[in-house]
């Protein structure tokens, strides 16, 4: 089940649907995201996402999803397909420049919601590949 819960998010995601993915969200949610403050709430979570459609465009390949017995715990380790849409603040400068990179995220689950999404890159390999 835990891994259903999250493979519709990433289904969401992929189809560029944060209603689908704010779906799978506990209204709590804890989202702590690489380099970053962690968020909490759905409406915190639907802003950064906001945010993330109007810089970058992105699809998710490769996805590998695994998760604990007891359904309280999953991961998936993906790569990220994108491409830099608008200048996001102290970033380089955006320019339609793609990207190609390794990523993962970790969830905490309850009663069949994402309680918690944690996701982790390699900002110095991003860097390299938009400059």
């Amino acid at each position: 089940m835990s891994r259903d819960v999250i493979e519709r998010y990433f289904a969401a995601f992929n189809a560029g649907d944060t209603q689908g993915m704010l779906a799978e969200l506990a209204e709590d949610v804890e989202h702590h995201v690489n380099e970053s403050v962690i968020r909490r709430g759905k409406p915190a979570f639907a802003e950064f996402c906001a945010h993330m459609s109007r810089c970058y465009r992105e699809t998710l390949t490769d996805m590998v999803t695994f998760a604990t017995e007891d359904g309280t715990r999953a991961a998936a380790e993906y790569v990220v397909n994108g491409t830099y849409l608008e200048t996001d603040s102290g970033l380089p400068e955006a320019r339609g420049q793609t990207y190609v990179l390794p990523a993962g995220s970790f969830f905490t689950l309850r009663d069949g919601k994402i309680a918690r999404v944690t996701t982790y890159y390699n900002l110095a390999d991003w860097l390299r590949q938009v400059k």
